[in-house]
Order: C-alpha cells, then sequence, then structure tokens
C-alpha cells in the first residue's frame, strides 16, 4: 500500500533510533540514549526484551496499531514485538542509504557506537561487506573517550583537521595513552584534535579499499563530524555523500523495508 504507515527501529549501542514513515515519506524521526531508553521504557518478559513503545511518547497509539514495525541494532535477536519484523543490521543500514540519497551504486560506511562497516552495493543489492566489531577504536565511543581525555566537546573535536598530530596507536586504550603522551609535549589542542580524527580515517581507509567505488555514502553518528569527513574526502578519492539523516539512517533503513 502507497501510503501505508511503517515503523523502523534501530536499537544502538548508544542510541536508540525511531522511524515513522508513510509510503516513502519520512512523518517523524527520533532518538533517544539507548541506556536511558531501556531503564524507563524496557522490560525482560519470558527472558525476551519488551518495549513500551506507547509509553515513549514517540507515537500515538492510532500509529503503533495501523503501522508495520522492522526492528534491528544490537538487541534485535531478543526483541519481543508483538508483530514486529526483525533484520540485519547491514541490510537496515544500505536500505537508508538507498531511501536518502536514491543511489543504487556505492560503498557504504557506516560508522556507530561501537563497530564501523564497510559495505559495497552494486544495482541496488549489497554484494559484500566487512565489520569491525572486535575493538571500539574506530567508533564514536573511540571519540568520546578522546574527547574526554582532552577536556572537550565533541563539537570541538569535530572542528578541527588541520596540520594533525601523528598519533599511531591501533587499540583505543594504547590511543588513550599515546595522545597523554602528546599533550605533554605541548602540542596546541587544534593539531591534538585533527590527530584524533586522523586516526579514524587511517583504521577505516583497509576497509573501504576493498570495496572501492565512484561513491562513499558515510551514516551514523559518526558522519556528523565535520573534520573526519574532510579527512576521508581528502583521501579516499571517492565523491563522499552524507544523508540529510546519518544517525537515523538505520532506523530510516527499516522503515523503508517495511
Amino acid at each position: 500500500m502507497p501510503n501505508q504507515l511503517k515503523i523502523g527501529i534501530d536499537l544502538g549501542s548508544r542510541k536508540a533510533k525511531f522511524a515513522l514513515m508513510q509510503g516513502t515519506e519520512i512523518v517523524r524521526l527520533a532518538d533517544l540514549d539507548t541506556i536511558s531508553f531501556y531503564k524507563k521504557f524496557g522490560s525482560i518478559v519470558n527472558d525476551e526484551l519488551s518495549l513500551d513503545l506507547l509509553g515513549s511518547g514517540i507515537f500515538t497509539a492510532e500509529e503503533l496499531s495501523a503501522a508495520e514495525i522492522t526492528v534491528t541494532g544490537y538487541g534485535r535477536n531478543s526483541i519481543n514485538l508483538h508483530g514486529a519484523r526483525v533484520i540485519s543490521e547491514i541490510k537496515a543500514h544500505v536500505a537508508g542509504a538507498r531511501a536518502q540519497t536514491g543511489l543504487a551504486d556505492f560503498t557504504l560506511l557506516d560508522m556507530g557506537g561501537q563497530d564501523t562497516k564497510v559495505a559495497h552495493v552494486a544495482g541496488g543489492r549489497l554484494t559484500d561487506f566487512v565489520m569491525n566489531d572486535k575493538c571500539a577504536a574506530s567508533s564514536g565511543r573511540y571519540l568520546e573517550n578522546m574527547a574526554a581525555v582532552l577536556e572537550v566537546t565533541l563539537e570541538e573535536l569535530s572542528s578541527h583537521a588541520e596540520d594533525p598530530i601523528a598519533l599511531d596507536a591501533t587499540c583505543g586504550i594504547f590511543g588513550e595513552s599515546e595522545l597523554i603522551g602528546q599533550i605533554l609535549r605541548g602540542h596546541p589542542l587544534s593539531r591534538l584534535c585533527a590527530g584524533v580524527n586522523l586516526t579514524l580515517v587511517k583504521r577505516v581507509m583497509p576497509m573501504l579499499k576493498r570495496f572501492p567505488s565512484q561513491t562513499l555514502v558515510i551514516t551514523g553518528g559518526v558522519a556528523l563530524n565535520g573534520a573526519m569527513v574532510r579527512l576521508l574526502r581528502a583521501d579516499c578519492g571517492m565523491a563522499v555523500v552524507i544523508p540529510d539523516h546519518p544517525q537515523q539512517n538505520g532506523a530510516i533503513g527499516c522503515a523503508w523495508l517495511g
């Protein structure tokens, strides 16, 4: 049905994202801190996670009764939502990128709170993908940790890309120690922030080289880091596209596929 209401939910490690679509039109987007959302509106029923979507206030009773619900994310295998369809994260993010950009041929870089995914899409179909989910050193969590070390906000961190200090540690924990060493050497804050952003580029480039294409679509919360995107654009050799709603991309993909 062309005007069917569809709800998409992406339960990420840091943020729970929600999308309401009517046909192909985005009606509403929302996101909440995942842990707070679980505490307020989650419970375990028969060893499965149950979510009080009505109580959250994101959707009305009429919307919930009329909409198809599709869900993905870290909690997707234990979600107890009546009538909900469950799909993989990579499928949701590819669908979201297609829905938001209209592209059929691209490489997708999804950088979330705790993992990074790179996928190759040709003719609108996922052909291959790779994930870095063993270490959070190329994720939003890494940026949060480095910002805390530097005592700056994420917004401040993401504003610096010029003349980055070299940071070579491949582990997030060792990276903190290396960054502290560079702070003690007296380097200016702007160069330290740029160095942190450059480390993300260094970590994802080997994954991107596996799936070269003309266009790179970047999604996930880290896509909001403008400095990292500038550095990546200069290094990857692909035209870079940032969708209008990169952080809600998975939820949009879920709703789009509903």
